[in-house]
């Protein structure tokens, strides 16, 4: 029996698009303001982990302190050891119980978020969950689609706080999934290649970058791992 994950849930019409688009936005704050800022504070990087029920940073510090989203709730652990959890409320409080004080990396690159310390984190519990179901997929896939080309010298799975995607860069190809972004709402998966794109097969490249579809569109770890297959194959065509 297979462990993967299975398709993203169906649209909650209790949180509807608005509601994920926000609750997207705000827990790419937490990832800039509190976990990236956490791990880079110490260590100097910056890229989180796909973990269960949401993200995290990799162990960072003497302590191998991580920082994890899980659901609605900020969680602390010190080794195998949990410290502090809590709901996430605000920035200011989600950066407390990780022990710091809250805003991103600026220096390294340019934020794609506010820092509002005090302004209530907008997350709605069922699109949270979505979103985590969505990235578990995503990071399934990639590992999938990694074991398949190792001679592209595959990176491994990192959820960049940036742009907020879990993806790879192997053969000199990004491959990832993304929550949705300003430019495409839904969730998606994407692979871009050398600019510009290839121009065969006609309709396939799709964005400015290469290759998008929507969660609906490749909603299981086998449909992202063809379109990343298929991509591959047309941009060495």
């Amino acid at each position: 029996m297979s462990t993967e994950p299975g398709p993203p849930p169906s649209p909650d019409p209790g949180a509807g698009v608005d509601g994920l688009a926000r609750t997207r936005r705000a827990l790419h704050a937490v990832a800039e303001h509190v976990l990236a800022a956490a791990r880079h504070r110490a260590s100097g990087h910056l890229g989180l982990a796909v973990t269960p029920g949401g993200f995290a940073t990799p162990p960072f510090g003497p302590g191998g302190r991580t920082v994890a989203v899980v659901g609605t709730d900020l969680v602390v652990r010190d080794g195998d050891t949990e410290t502090a959890r809590g709901p996430l409320t605000t920035l200011r409080e989600a950066a407390r119980l990780a022990g710091i004080d809250p805003g991103g990396p600026a220096a390294v690159y340019r934020l794609s978020t506010p820092c509002h310390p005090d302004e209530p984190l907008d997350i709605d519990p069922s699109a949270a969950r979505r979103l985590a179901d969505w990235y578990a997929l995503g990071d399934a896939a990639l590992r999938r689609w990694s074991a398949e080309i190792p001679a592209d010298a595959p990176s491994p799975p990192t959820l960049w706080p940036e742009h907020f995607d879990v993806a790879i860069r192997a053969g000199k190809i990004n491959y990832g999934v993304s929550p949705g972004d300003e430019a495409v709402a839904a969730p998606y998966a994407y692979v871009g290649p050398p600019l510009p794109p290839p121009n065969l097969p006609a309709g396939f490249w799709n964005a400015s970058f290469g290759a998008a579809r929507t969660w609906t569109e490749v909603g299981s770890v086998d449909a992202v791992v063809d379109l990343f297959r298929q991509a591959r194959r047309h941009a060495s065509a």
